[in-house]
C-alpha cells in the first residue's frame, strides 16, 4: 500500500473515490445516496483550496482516502475518511489517518476534529432525546453491535467533545470528536 497526495490523482481515480465514498457510507441514510452526489462531493473537495487529502493505493487501485478542511489556523476538520468496504479492517484507514495527522502536525495544527453521524443505530445515542443537556450524554456513549466509526476514532485517541442532537432527524445525532495533536505553547504576560 502506498499513501499519496489526493491532488495528484487522475480523473479515473476521482471516479473511484466517489464510488468508495458512496459504498463506505451506504449505511448512513444521509450520505451521498442521490445520483451524482458522491461525484459532486469529490469535485468540490478537489476544487476547494482549503482542502487537502491523501489516497491509499494498492498498485493502481484506490483503496481509500482521507481529507481535511483547513477551517481554523490551528484546527482542521477531517472530511471524509473512507475505505472501500472490501478493504476495511486492513489498516488502510489507520495509515491514512496517520498521514493526515503527520501533515497537520508539520503545519502547526493543534487539533483535528470531525463529526460522525449516527442515523442508523451505531451508538447508544441513537433514538434518544438528547435535549436539554446533550453534553451530559457524552460519558456514557458507546458503539452498539451495529458498529460505528466512534470505535475506530477512539482507538486513535479521539474523544467526544460534543453532540448535535437531531441534526439527521429526531434521535439521530452528529457526534463531534477531536484529538489534540500537539501540546500548545502559550506565553502569558504578567500584569
Amino acid at each position: 500500500m502506498e499513501i499519496v497526495d489526493f491532488g495528484g490523482l487522475d480523473p479515473a481515480c476521482h471516479a473511484d473515490a466517489a464510488r468508495i465514498l458512496r459504498d463506505a457510507l451506504a449505511h448512513l441514510s444521509s450520505a451521498y445516496n442521490a445520483p451524482g452526489e458522491a461525484e459532486a462531493e469529490v469535485a468540490l473537495r478537489c476544487a476547494d483550496g482549503d482542502w487537502l487529502g491523501f489516497a491509499a493505493l494498492e498498485g493502481e487501485q484506490l483503496a481509500g482516502w482521507i481529507g481535511a478542511i483547513r477551517i481554523y489556523s490551528h484546527g482542521w476538520e477531517i472530511h471524509p475518511l473512507v475505505v472501500a468496504p472490501d478493504n476495511q479492517r486492513r489498516g488502510i484507514g489507520s495509515a491514512l489517518l496517520a498521514a493526515l495527522e503527520a501533515r497537520a502536525r508539520s503545519e502547526g495544527v493543534l487539533t483535528l476534529f470531525l463529526g460522525s453521524d449516527d442515523d442508523y443505530g451505531g451508538t447508544t445515542l441513537f433514538g434518544r432525546d438528547l435535549w436539554p443537556d446533550a453534553v451530559s450524554h457524552v460519558a456514557a456513549t458507546e458503539a452498539t453491535a451495529h458498529g460505528h466509526a466512534l470505535t475506530f476514532y477512539r482507538r486513535h485517541g479521539y474523544k467526544i467533545v460534543g453532540l448535535l442532537p437531531d441534526v439527521n432527524g429526531a434521535g439521530r445525532p452528529d457526534i463531534l470528536l477531536a484529538k489534540r495533536l500537539v501540546e500548545p505553547t502559550t506565553s502569558r504576560s504578567s500584569p
